[in-house]
């Protein structure tokens, strides 16, 4: 047996550190830690609420507007507000914009440059995925920041900047549009879509989305393997049997994504078993912090409870992260969790046959960016130019609320405590806290520590490839994970 510590990451947001154990040439135990301990938690202690709304999107530079609304949505039922529709569609238009972004910069610029690789010289399609996605000059890479410049000039309209956009509050947004930057705004929309369609697709986004079976899908990529980026990642996917890698969890999360005005969600909710979707059951969350270097009851608590207090000389402790779990069990979030709650026959073809994979998600995540375009272009037409997008609220003396939100990575929670018209507790579950989760004090691995067993490991390496390919699938984002 041998011992492997794999940190930092590049391309990774905040620091992330995995020690494994290998035998036989494959990883037969994994631990995963979060090596950074923040304190936003401790930061909001005896803050005003609505101070939450300036200093939560400062937690992460990629998903401040899902920061950003899920303390929103916290603030507004513990005021009982109800933001007017165009407020709703304003929002949800943020959370498309901010998601598609991350989508993209996942692919481009984190996921596919690895398989430009030496290790992959031989293989037939590395030349061509050298020339599209190398990290320095990469033909698709640039022209895709290029466009995602361009396509977050949306958020820079609506919300004056980004990160840390400060335009949504408890009612709603506070930055409603015209009917000449609504035009604008469209435009950079139809930018996006010609460049997925050209680039990542060499299709329709209509088509895509319609993919609805294994069948459907090989013959979409056999009518020309590698035009288009997302068939040339399915045939390296096929060739390195990429859905034989990274196995996750048996059950899936979300918290459902883009609430219409009448309370119909774009992105359904719910938690997928494997052949049904069940209501998910808020009450059933508990975070056990056993192996975390931060103090506990003996017990895992309930975020309405959570207890965020370091205790660095902690026994068994390797991670600031907690252990998420719903009712006792791991869980895996993110586009994968999405689709499969949504009913999207594809991916839920896939779920039965091989289960959450390396394939599954990143293909869930390419799937999910042409319906998130085709979701801005239609809350950017339900805007009702110069009509009201927000409300006043009033803030009672004591709450207890929380505040749910779909992010690029997965499911976000904020639960927040008002004692004296002050923040007497506030507790994050961000998505790479779920699936980045140490062992519980059932010794249960975390959904990552899980899919990380059995990546092979060849002699002498020390950064083995398979291991990073199952890492970046799911997309870690470390500064939120510890807050």
């Amino acid at each position: 047996m041998t011992r492997l510590l794999l940190g930092p990451f590049n391309r990774v947001e905040g620091d992330l550190e995995v020690r494994l154990e290998v035998e036989d040439g494959r990883v037969s135990k994994a631990w995963v830690n979060a090596p950074m301990y923040r304190g936003f938690e401790q930061i909001l202690q005896g803050k005003h609420p609505f101070d939450a709304m300036v200093i939560v999107p400062r937690i992460c530079g990629i998903c401040s507007v899902t920061q950003s609304v899920a303390a929103a949505r916290a603030l507004a039922q513990a005021c009982g507000a109800i933001a007017p529709p165009n407020g709703v569609h304003l929002t949800n238009l943020m959370l498309a914009c901010e998601n598609a972004a991350d989508h993209l910069t996942h692919f481009y610029l984190f996921f596919m440059p690895d398989f430009t690789r030496e290790v992959y010289a031989n293989r037939v399609w590395h030349a061509q995925t050298h020339k599209r996605f190398s990290t320095l000059n990469g033909e698709h890479a640039r022209e895709a920041v290029a466009v995602r410049q361009r396509w977050m000039q949306i958020m820079g309209t609506l919300g004056g900047k980004w990160p840390h956009t400060q335009s949504i509050v408890p009612g709603g947004t506070t930055r409603g549009i015209s009917a000449s930057e609504r035009y604008r705004l469209a435009a950079r929309v139809a930018e996006m879509r010609g460049f997925l369609e050209r680039v990542l697709y060499a299709a329709a986004l209509e088509e895509v989305v319609a993919l609805d079976s294994e069948k459907a899908l090989e013959q979409w990529c056999t009518r020309d393997p590698l035009k288009g980026d997302l068939r040339l990642f399915l045939a390296i996917a096929n060739d390195l049997e990429l859905e034989n890698s990274g196995r996750g969890p048996a059950l899936t999360l979300s918290y459902g994504g883009f609430a219409e005005p009448d309370g119909h969600c774009a992105m359904a909710p719910g938690v997928w078993n494997g052949s049904s979707l069940q209501a998910l059951k808020i009450a059933q969350i508990a975070e056990d912090a056993r192996h975390a270097w931060l103090a506990d009851d003996g017990v895992a608590l309930p975020p309405a409870r959570g207890l965020t207090l370091p205790q660095i000389d902690k026994p068994d402790a390797y991670t600031w992260n907690k252990a998420p779990r719903l009712d006792a069990q791991v869980l895996e979030t993110g586009a994968l969790a999405r689709q499969l709650a949504n009913g999207q026959p594809l991916i839920r073809a896939l779920w039965q046959r091989t289960q959450g994979n390396v394939l599954t998600r990143i293909l869930a995540r390419s799937l999910e960016l042409a319906q998130l375009v085709l979701l801005a272009e239609h809350y950017l037409r339900s805007v009702v130019p110069e009509a009201a997008c927000c409300v006043e609220v009033q803030l009672p003396e004591q709450a207890d609320a929380y505040g749910l939100c779909e992010a690029a990575r997965g499911s976000l929670g904020h639960w927040l405590s008002v004692r004296e018209g002050r923040i007497a507790n506030y507790q994050i579950i961000a998505p790479t806290s779920w699936n980045f989760s140490p062992r519980d004090r059932s010794g249960i691995p975390g959904a990552l520590e899980s899919a990380l067993v059995g990546a092979v490991v060849n002699d002498g390496d020390k950064t083995p490839v398979s291991v990073q390919h199952i890492v970046r699938s799911f997309d870690p984002c470390m500064v939120c994970t510890v807050h």
